[in-house]
């Protein structure tokens, strides 16, 4: 398993990790398998969405903030419990298939970390699993 690590900058984003991913497929040397992806943080998800207009993210953030507004009739201490729903509604993990060492995302697609509780550290949990013919150059 490797790990991505980086920090945020808005309370509230979508971070396109898509590169980041690829990449550590490629150093895997697996040509055929799945790529598992997960945020270990109970405040932030990961999610595949449209990556070329960035008006779909904004677009996506809005639409959680009404369903989850960061005021309301919560009783969390900590202050965030808008965060931890926006995380259940997104889901901490994706998997993806692997195809001739890469990723397997639609036209637009692309693979975001969803922060709902920034500025933050944060970290990328990224599993490799090569398929049954243990097709890998690691």
């Amino acid at each position: 398993m490797q790990s991505l690590h980086f920090s945020t900058e808005q309370p509230h984003e979508m971070v396109n990790i898509t590169a980041r991913v690829q990449e550590i497929v490629t150093q895997s040397g697996v040509r055929r398998g799945l790529c598992v992806i997960h945020a270990p943080h109970t405040t932030a998800g990961i999610t595949i969405q449209e990556g070329f207009d960035p008006d779909v993210t904004r677009d996506l953030l809005v639409a959680l903030e009404k369903l989850a507004p960061r005021q309301g009739d919560y009783r969390h201490a900590e202050g965030n419990s808008d965060a931890h729903i926006k995380a259940l509604l997104t889901g901490s993990s994706q998997t993806l298939p692997i195809e001739y060492g890469k990723v397997q995302l639609g036209r637009w697609q692309a693979v975001f970390f969803c922060e709902y509780d920034g500025p933050r550290s944060r970290s990328v949990w990224v599993q490799i699993i090569a398929d049954s013919n243990g097709e890998s150059n690691a």
